[in-house]
């Protein structure tokens, strides 16, 4: 380990989608993600991790990957403050899990994502809360035409589309602003719920990556339980990416991909009328090059 900087620590955005949510496991009541030392004892570290979010969640993780080395100097301001400790290093990674009650340490709890970013839901309409934010953002492009520039593009002004997959851009916008900063000490409800440390800005990283990653990978069939309506996997995609999907479009993609199969089954109508049940079909999925399969977000 170079001179300067700590053990590293696992640190972990689980994320499940359950009643048309998006959400994530916390600790601490919602202010920090689950987080842990990084063990050696274990053939791998995919094993290693494995087992830790298992213990964590109660119940094994699907879908993994890494997400980035966390290790700017100021990302735990408190520590930072202090002088003289070594610089935390915390590696990134991005689960998606089924969510359930985990009796694990620190009393895990979910939240919804939109709680952390509200101003990311478009699902019904332009968040009320980006008018407060976009009046504060006024004030700090006075500064510069770049600013204002940014600011458009990052928020879908004049003209410019929303783009859901800059999440992450966004927020690092407002803490260059000065209307947010990683250990959230703002009590602002406009800028969404506070996380400790940078963990909001890992939070947004794995959003950044889990809504560009269902465009090309089938990722999202981790998060559907064995057999799904296609209304389901729809709102479970909209739930994701923060968008409305256009119907026909959606279920013309799904289709002409060949990623599902029907079960023969209908599902128990609910204050609707049954409809058919579904499942993905492993084996297609196994033989496709998955670079190549794409659940497309068409918008309206």
């Amino acid at each position: 380990m170079p001179s300067g900087f700590a053990q590293a620590e696992l640190i972990a955005v689980l994320v499940a989608v359950t009643d048309n949510e998006p959400r994530v496991m916390t600790l601490r009541a919602g202010e920090a993600l689950p987080s842990g030392p990084f063990e050696t004892d274990h053939r791998s570290l995919q094993a290693g991790l494995r087992a830790w979010i298992e213990s964590q969640t109660g119940h094994p993780v699907g879908y993994l990957e890494q997400l980035y080395t966390f290790a700017d100097r100021d990302r735990d301001p408190r520590k930072h403050e202090e002088g003289g400790n070594p610089r935390p290093i915390s590696i990134g990674y991005l689960g998606l899990v089924r969510e359930q009650e985990a009796p694990g340490a620190g009393q895990p709890s979910w939240h919804s994502w939109y709680q952390y970013f509200p101003w990311e839901d478009h699902r019904d309409r332009r968040p009320d809360v980006l008018e407060a934010i976009l009046a504060d953002l006024d004030d700090w492009a006075k500064d510069g035409a770049l600013r204002r520039q940014r600011i458009d593009y990052l928020f879908g002004l004049k003209g410019k589309p929303w783009n859901e997959d800059l999440t992450l851009q966004r927020y690092e916008l407002l803490f260059e602003s000065g209307l947010a900063d990683w250990a959230d000490k703002r009590e602002n409800p406009e800028l969404g719920r506070p996380m400790t440390g940078d963990h909001r800005r890992i939070l947004a990283t794995g959003i950044t990556r889990l809504r560009s990653k269902i465009k090309y990978h089938p990722v999202v069939f981790e998060l559907m339980p064995d057999s799904f309506t296609l209304l389901h996997l729809q709102r479970t995609v909209e739930a994701l990416s923060g968008l409305r999907l256009h119907k026909p479009n959606f279920r013309r993609q799904v289709d002409q991909q060949k990623l599902i199969e029907e079960t023969g089954e209908m599902s128990n109508g609910t204050g609707g009328r049954p409809a058919k049940l579904f499942r993905y079909r492993p084996a297609i999925l196994e033989a496709q090059v998955l670079s190549n399969v794409r659940l497309s977000v068409s918008r309206h």
